[in-house]
């Protein structure tokens, strides 16, 4: 059973929330009016109110472009503000790259260092954080034809062994009605396009954005120094978050129904349920 968000004082709610820059806590805002105003947010679960102020992962499953940006709205709608690991090349972008690189997010110079480097990196800066970083094992938007999470990879579950950090989950269902996938880069206004025309439609149908909060993964008896853990960990997220994407889209068990005519179907989930 889960609980269904109620806007209302709790004790979850009253403790002082963690420093976050201004400047991410105004774009934070605006983005809860932005996504009100494309859909309806639906969250269930709860954020474990142990783990406020402290060090955490969040993982959650990537289903489509709009998504971070309703998940953002829904942890803020739970007194949180995640913050993101961006590549330096986001952050060094005209305008944008402005405010998020005054915003507390994580800095990866792919071009710099190699991806283990980054990562120590993060799980360093992360020992002493007390908001949530949000991340997608998948490292992608899911190119299963059923939207079912991708194989991924093991930073994420690396990050919380060697850091000792704990590991909540989150499942979402929806955002990928509101904006096409697109192009893998942006060259011209024609690439725009299938973004701008799948936005303004779901303005109009708004569609209905699901976020369910999960518990903590559990990942003991699991060590940074043993092999092959680091896969046992990540086995562990990526099933927490199958497990609870299944009630969310249980009228969808195999094919969305929204179709994106513009997103790749060539990989193969291996965490779908096999019915």
């Amino acid at each position: 059973m889960v609980a269904l968000y109620r806007d209302r004082d709790e004790a979850t709610r009253r403790r002082a929330p963690a420093p976050v820059p201004l400047v991410w806590r105004v774009l934070s805002t605006l983005d809860q009016g932005f996504v009100r105003m494309i859909g309806r947010l639906e969250i269930t679960g709860e954020f474990p109110d142990e783990l406020r102020g402290r060090p955490v992962l969040v993982a959650a499953n990537h289903i489509g472009m709009l998504d971070p940006f309703v998940l953002i709205a829904a942890c803020r709608k739970l007194g949180v503000t995640p913050q993101f690991m961006l590549t330096a090349g986001l952050l060094d972008a005209p305008v944008i790259g402005f405010f998020l690189s005054r915003s507390g997010h994580l800095r990866v110079d792919r071009g710099k260092s190699n991806v283990a480097e980054a990562f120590h990196r993060a799980t360093e800066a992360l020992r002493t954080a007390r908001v949530p970083l949000l991340v997608y094992p998948e490292g992608r938007i899911s190119h299963d034809p059923g939207l079912w999470p991708e194989r991924g990879k093991t930073g994420v579950a690396r990050m919380a062994l060697d850091g000792d950090i704990p590991v909540i989950t989150i499942s979402q269902w929806g955002a990928h009605e509101a904006m096409y996938w697109g192009t893998p880069s942006v060259t011209g206004p024609a690439d725009l396009k299938p973004l701008v025309t799948s936005l303004l439609s779901a303005i109009r149908k708004r569609p209905t954005f699901k976020v369910h909060f999960g518990g903590r993964v559990d990942l003991s008896g699991l060590s940074a120094a043993k092999p092959g853990d680091a896969m046992r960990a990540h086995k562990r997220i990526m099933q927490a978050i199958t497990k609870d994407l299944v009630p969310l889209r249980a009228d969808q068990p195999d094919e969305p129904t929204f179709h994106d005519p513009t997103r790749p179907l060539d990989s193969v989930s291996p965490w779908k349920p096999q019915s």
